[in-house]
């Protein structure tokens, strides 16, 4: 259903553009022209870098251009650029071997051909929307030339009235000489297929490397820790609890010199301080809200890719990250709007603007930096300056007041205080601790265990966006966003409580930062995939992968945190509201 939507805003845009209307309901008549596009050329090892096709000195073929507009906004953001390439093709038409441009090669153009070969560049084309990737040249394995291949074989399988594959062969090798005159010919041959329509991306997919043995023992061995961390937290804290309830059972039974020489200390001493209100409750209240928001964008996005298979449409995973984190901003707004109130905040315009714009300004921020580079470096990743526009307006129109709807909606539906004990009008003093229940020791060792139940997905999700593969499996995202939520959870809650008992009543940073500091470990081990995993090099790709990394790795530490700071949450009200405390 989602597919079917997208294709037909896509057909509605399509009346306007004037763009040839069969690549967007993938139908063709007899003799109908099919439209080679070519979109981008870059080094093999360096996949972010890409530049114009035509930024090499190729040539287009003789036919008229045909223009092309950017259908997504996600499209546009990935720099996804086509130029038509010239070439006559037509549905079910064979074209014997034929030239169809030649260029000589002056001193500049023998240059960037050679720079293209030395650095393993290859281009990327579409025909009906299936993508086809080709390498520019080769050197000589006696090292003493630089080759490019320069007829390109189609070879494209159809189905009825539908493009089901296509295969690009590369041959005619000709050596890189200066003033050497270069002819390009292509040649396309049609064969009825037996592959169904819907199942045309199967070919892209790989499933021995997502399906691998070593993908399903890391989801089983996060599973059975998740088993064994709930039993765990039940266990120690239902016992542990248990031994407190019955002392402080008791203590109406006992008169002040048993009192004294009794064992009187844990978490029920700092009743009066835990539910004051932290500090920086503006700030924290931004991150809460942020991190609902985060959850509940992520869970739609890997919900609507299983349903609808958004890779296989241009920028439409993207898109539709960008469309659900602007019709969810409520959610933002209402959690962190009603968390500051209860907090005794005053001033929530001033939270709800924060909490609104936190998320895109770093968002923006690191995209518009890495962006001028970009721009330097006349890739095709620089972002348009009329999509930055349209960026701007969907922040201030569109999320920015559904924020503020979400936030009157908090503070006064949900924006009361209610808490089970009374908060002491001076602050009791903390005492002294072993060096291990410090809260900074506690937040540094609070992110280990999440970060090792999802350490291996991090992996396929890495080599999927900065390799050439394609992630599919949101199956096994889903479930590992369900697991890393459940063990984060579960190893706050027992932070938390060594923390309570240690008569530290600073809970409520603790269990957020504990928690977020999986995303601490997440950097980290990019760090260890981009020096060891890969073969990334220059300043635009390292500034690219960083810039990006750091950026999901706090959009991840935001919604771990909220994870942790929720079920916290829940905990203690849950113990303080049970025992009862004069």
């Amino acid at each position: 259903m989602l597919r079917r939507i997208i294709s037909l805003l896509l057909i509605s845009l399509n009346c306007f553009n004037g763009v040839i209307g069969d690549e967007h309901n993938h139908m063709y008549d007899e003799s109908e022209e099919v439209v080679l596009w070519m979109n981008t050329v870059g080094p093999y090892h360096n996949r972010q870098e890409t530049y114009s096709y035509f930024s090499l000195p190729f040539c287009a073929g003789n036919k008229e251009s045909i223009g092309h507009y950017h259908e997504t906004l996600g499209e546009a953001l990935q720099g996804t650029e086509l130029e038509f390439s010239g070439l006559d093709i037509d549905y079910k038409g064979d074209v014997n071997r034929v030239k169809y441009c030649e260029v000589t090669l002056t001193e500049e153009k023998y240059q960037a051909f050679v720079y293209a070969v030395k650095n393993h560049y290859w281009y990327q084309m579409y025909i009906d929307d299936l993508p086809i990737w080709g390498i520019v040249g080769e050197i000589d394995e006696k090292g003493d030339g630089y080759y490019l291949w320069t007829t390109k074989k189609f070879d494209i399988g159809y189905n009825d009235k539908q493009i089901v594959d296509v295969n690009l062969t590369s041959e005619e090798k000709v050596k890189l000489e200066p003033g050497a005159v270069i002819s390009f010919k292509y040649e396309v041959k049609w064969s009825p297929s037996t592959i169904k329509y819907e199942k045309r991306f199967d070919k892209y997919l790989d499933p021995n490397f997502f399906q691998h043995r070593i993908h399903w023992f890391s989801i089983f061995n996060s599973f059975m820790m998740v088993i064994f961390l709930v039993g765990l937290v039940s266990m120690i804290l239902m016992r542990t609890l248990r031994k407190d309830y019955a002392r402080y059972s008791k203590e109406d039974d006992l008169d002040d010199m048993e009192k004294d020489l009794g064992d009187e200390y844990g978490w029920k001493q700092v009743h009066g301080d835990v539910f004051r209100p932290t500090s920086s409750s503006m700030l924290f209240s931004a991150l809460v809200g942020s991190g609902y928001h985060i959850a509940v964008v992520s869970l739609c996005v890997i919900i609507f890719a299983i349903l609808g298979d958004l890779y296989t449409e241009r920028g439409s995973l993207l898109s539709t990250a960008i469309f659900v984190y602007a019709a969810t901003s409520p959610v933002n707004g209402y959690f962190g709007g009603s968390l500051y109130a209860k907090m005794g905040g005053k001033v929530w315009i001033r939270q709800m603007l924060l909490s609104a714009s936190l998320m895109p300004a770093c968002v923006c921020g690191t995209a518009f930096f890495i962006n001028f580079i970009a721009i330097y470096y006349h890739a095709s990743r620089a972002i348009p300056f009329g999509t930055m526009v349209a960026v701007t307006c969907i922040c201030i129109f569109v999320i920015l007041p559904l924020t503020l709807v979400g936030t009157v909606l908090g503070r006064n539906l949900a924006g009361q205080p209610n808490y089970p004990c009374r908060i002491n009008a001076v602050p009791r003093p903390i005492p002294e601790k072993k060096w291990f229940m410090e809260p900074t020791v506690i937040t540094v060792l609070g992110g280990i265990l999440p970060f090792g139940s999802i350490f291996i997905e991090m992996y396929f999700i890495f080599t999927s966006f900065w390799a050439y593969k394609i992630y599919y499996v949101y199956g096994f995202m889903l479930l590992v966003f369900l697991i890393l939520m459940v063990v984060t959870v579960c190893v706050t809650i027992v932070c938390t409580y060594f923390l309570l008992n240690a008569e530290d009543y600073r809970w409520q940073w603790t269990s957020f930062l504990a928690a977020a500091s999986t995303a601490g470990y997440v950097y980290l081990y990019s760090f260890y995939y981009f020096f060891f995993k890969t073969k990334m090099y220059g300043l635009f790709q390292t500034t690219f992968y960083f810039g990006y990394m750091a950026l999901f790795s706090m959009a991840l530490g935001i919604m771990c945190g909220t994870f942790g700071y929720i079920g916290t949450s829940v905990f203690v009200r849950k113990i303080y509201s049970t025992v009862k405390i004069d």
